[in-house]
Formats: structure tokens, C-alpha cells, sequence
């Protein structure tokens, strides 16, 4: 990083700017959304410049204008904008400590693929206000690694096996595993209630919607894409249950508003909860929401079988001690 001057009357110094860059996409590259491939190459780069450039047209695709969702090609022709980075706008690098826990996280790495247990309230990347997140953390912790891609997302206040992909090809054929259910996903999660009879399917489309305000919000819908999630009841307590759920689909906030939509709604979900059960479970000493990733299996295209398991957090353990002592009481 450049120094500012000592004169308070002159402007920082700023960096070098990086150079428009032409780019031929490769069999490699190819299927990769161009978001994604900007910002794993533009390392450093905000995310909300990344978009605002691709806003802008300033990233072009064979000479044309292209929208962030867009699929690159083997073959396009990818132009990068100059770009230039101030002192004051330079993005800040996750702290040590933050990295220390990042890497105590990681329960499992080959050649091919990492998979860690991913803590609640620390988002997968950064973007919406965060600095950083998961990825931005494993790229600081190896500097030496060409490439390192989340495979899926887990929401900010989730915690678990979180998958991140450490080649192209992996990527790929892991993306291909989700669309076709070659991936098994578990989940814990403690909901409202007491669940009725043995486990069920809940089969219910769900849709996308960004309010006025921005925020982003799912609903059931029949315009919505397909999704159903399997619940079945591990632990029944008074006034909740523990569910293990598995995700047929990876659509966005799947459980939590499939869980509502039973009318079974996770402990300590702010979005989709019930706040006066979430104030009843906060003052049961939970602090945060009540989803796991509990566990992930798979077949890499090399033919390794991977099933990682991801255990409860500290927190979480205490909560269900504290119903199971209820129980007994």
C-alpha cells in the first residue's frame, strides 16, 4: 500500500491502475457466471465495484454488454476495465484472528476440495456491508492457491460444512452434482413446537423478492421453483423439536421458509420466526438461530467419496442441554 503525504492540502497517493485486459475464455472458464470470474480474478477488488463495472458496461463480452448472471463461453473475448484503487478505498484484510479461526474451522482438504465448519454470524464472502467473509479468508491463508471457489452458500447466521472448491473442474462437476442430487446435505435445526407423527416431505415452490427496502425475502409460491425438504424429528421437547432435515434442492433460505410454511418455524430465525417464541428460546439463553449444517457427502469425478460431518457448536450444545434438563426436571 502507498503512504499518504505529509502535506494535509494533497490528495493520497493512489495505486497504480490495473490495465484493460482482454481475456480469451477457456474449456476451463467456461460456464462460470461472469461475476464470479471477475471476482476471483480481480482478487481485492470490492464486490460492489465488480458489479457497478458490469453495470456499467465497462465489462464486455465479444464486444457487447452483458448482465452479472451471464454464462461465459469457451471462446468469448472478455474485456476487463482499467481499474483504480485509492488508499481510503482499498479493501481491508481480514485480521489474524479472523483467519485463526477460519483455519481451526476447516475439518477437511484433498487436492480437490475443502470443506469447513463454517461459524454462525460470519458470512461466506464479503459484500452488503461486510468486509470480508469465508472465502476472502482462505484466499489471505493461501496465497499460493490458483484457485478457490465456493461450491454452495450457507447463510451468515448458519453455521457448518460449507464446501469450497480448489479447481475449476471440481467446481463444475460439483455444480452438476447439486442440479442432479449427487450431493447429500443434513441439517439441524430446532423449531417451534412439537412435531406431529414421523417424518415428511415438505414440498413447496418457493420464489424470490427484493422489498422496497432491498431486503431480499423467499415465499411459497406456485410461480416459484420447486423445492422439498425432508424433516424428521430427532428430539422432542415441551415447547420445540429438534428436526434433521435434507435438502433435495439448495434453493435460497430453503428451511426457513419451509419450516415456517409447516408452521414449525426455526428458534431464533429473525426473518421468518415467531418473535414471541424467539424471545422465550433468547430467554432460554439462545443467541443466535438454530441451523446447523450438520453433514455433507459426495462422489468427487475422480472417484474419492467424501462425507464430512460437521459437529454442534458449543453454543447450541448448551442450549440442548438446558431443554434435556427440562425434560427430566
Amino acid at each position: 500500500f502507498c503512504s499518504y503525504s505529509i502535506s494535509k492540502m494533497r490528495e493520497p497517493c493512489k495505486k497504480e491502475p490495473i490495465p484493460a485486459q482482454f481475456v480469451e475464455i477457456g474449456a476451463m472458464q467456461a460456464g462460470q457466471r461472469i461475476d464470479n470470474y471477475l471476482l476471483s480474478r480481480l482478487k481485492g477488488v470490492p464486490r460492489s465495484l465488480v458489479y457497478r463495472i458490469v453495470r456499467s458496461g465497462e465489462v464486455r463480452v465479444n464486444k457487447g454488454r452483458i448482465k452479472a448472471g451471464y454464462r461465459l463461453q469457451a471462446g468469448d473475448s472478455v474485456r476487463i476495465p482499467p481499474l483504480r484503487l485509492s488508499e481510503e478505498g482499498a479493501p481491508s484484510q481480514p485480521g489474524g484472528q479472523f483467519l485463526e479461526r477460519i483455519q481451526s474451522s476447516v475439518l477437511y482438504e484433498d487436492d480437490e476440495l475443502l470443506i469447513l465448519n463454517k461459524p454462525a454470524g460470519i458470512a461466506v464472502h464479503g459484500g452488503s456491508g461486510v468486509s470480508h467473509g469465508v472465502i476472502e479468508a482462505l484466499r489471505a491463508l493461501r496465497p499460493e492457491a490458483p484457485f478457490l471457489e465456493l461450491v454452495h452458500r450457507l447463510d451468515r447466521d448458519t453455521s457448518g460444512c460449507l464446501m469450497i472448491a480448489k479447481q475449476r473442474e471440481t467446481l463444475l462437476n460439483l455444480h452438476k452434482l447439486l442440479r442432479e442430487g449427487g450431493v447429500t446435505k443434513h441439517y439441524l435445526a430446532l423449531v417451534k413446537g412439537r412435531w406431529r407423527g414421523k417424518g415428511r416431505i415438505i414440498d413447496a415452490a418457493l420464489r424470490k423478492n427484493l422489498l422496497e427496502s432491498g431486503e431480499r425475502r423467499v415465499k411459497v409460491s406456485e410461480e416459484g421453483k420447486e423445492a422439498q425438504s425432508v424433516f424428521e424429528p430427532v428430539t422432542l421437547y415441551k415447547e420445540c423439536s429438534l428436526m434433521q432435515i435434507q435438502l433435495m434442492q439448495g434453493r435460497t433460505h430453503q428451511i426457513r421458509v419451509h419450516a415456517a410454511h409447516a408452521g414449525h418455524p426455526i428458534a431464533g430465525d429473525s426473518k421468518y420466526g415467531d418473535p414471541d417464541f424467539n424471545r422465550y428460546m433468547k430467554g432460554l439463553g439462545l443467541k443466535r438461530m438454530f441451523l446447523h449444517a450438520r453433514s455433507v457427502a459426495c462422489q468427487l469425478s475422480s472417484g474419492r467419496k467424501v462425507h464430512v460431518t460437521a459437529p454442534l457448536g458449543e453454543d447450541l450444545q448448551a442450549m440442548l442441554k438446558r431443554l434435556d434438563e427440562g425434560r427430566t426436571q
